[in-house]
């Protein structure tokens, strides 16, 4: 540890945890930040195979970074990959193309002229998600079970975060679960690691605090017409 400065441990996911068919857990490396090296050794050895709770890391209110791989969309043409402008109607031989794909010379195509490719499963990082809500799994306290992690101040409805009939595509939330603004990137069911944001935010959006009045679980299959 005399020339170390950088610390970093082998952590995996509890994929036991949820109902689905992977049982293999992905396994990634994470950096240690914060106190000294010493500071940082101890408390990988302390938490050595021991789990680690999402409200131990992350906190309400805090802006954080989606690393993912975006769905995949298959071979795509240019309109549709790059969103280049269509060509007139009476064009000879399509009208979704790009006209000029560079000039005489050099004698070949520039990497920067849009053209048909892959489209999607793209490795991505989307930044500044803020956190509406950290919420606990159902779990038992004081020998009774507790599911009312959808309940607000202002709704006081007894109701889980999973809406009438399940998130289509997944099925049932029962673990700890993380609600950010906006959308976030990849399918269902697929994995995303959340970090730390590496910018200094000052506006007032990111400084604000969230009090959410209501969550709506209703079904979010067909047009929501089944309510809680």
């Amino acid at each position: 540890l005399r020339y170390c400065k950088v610390i970093r441990v082998i952590a995996h996911s509890q994929i036991r945890l949820i109902k689905q068919r992977q049982k293999k857990a992905h396994v990634m490396e994470i950096q240690l930040n914060g106190g000294s090296i010493e500071d940082k050794v101890k408390w990988a050895r302390e938490h050595l195979e021991k789990p680690i709770q999402v409200s131990n890391v992350f906190g309400q209110d805090e802006m954080i970074d989606c690393v993912g791989v975006t769905k995949g969309k298959g071979f795509k043409g240019v309109t549709s990959r790059w969103h280049t402008k269509k060509l007139p109607r009476k064009t000879h031989k399509g009208l979704r193309k790009v006209a000029c794909i560079g000039a005489w010379h050099p004698s070949r195509v520039s990497t920067t002229v849009a053209r048909a490719g892959q489209k999607g499963y793209h490795h991505r990082t989307e930044i500044n998600k803020k956190i509406y809500r950290i919420g606990a799994g159902i779990h038992t306290k004081d020998g009774k079970v507790i599911k009312n992690n959808a309940s607000t101040e202002y709704d006081l409805t007894d109701k889980s975060i999973t809406p009438m009939g399940g998130f289509p595509h997944y099925g049932e939330v029962n673990n700890d679960f993380v609600m950010i603004k906006g959308c976030c990137i990849g399918s269902k069911k697929r994995i995303i690691t959340l970090r730390k944001s590496l910018l200094k935010h000052t506006k007032r959006s990111a400084l604000e605090q969230i009090k959410l009045k209501f969550i709506d679980t209703s079904s979010k299959m067909g047009h929501g017409r089944f309510q809680t």
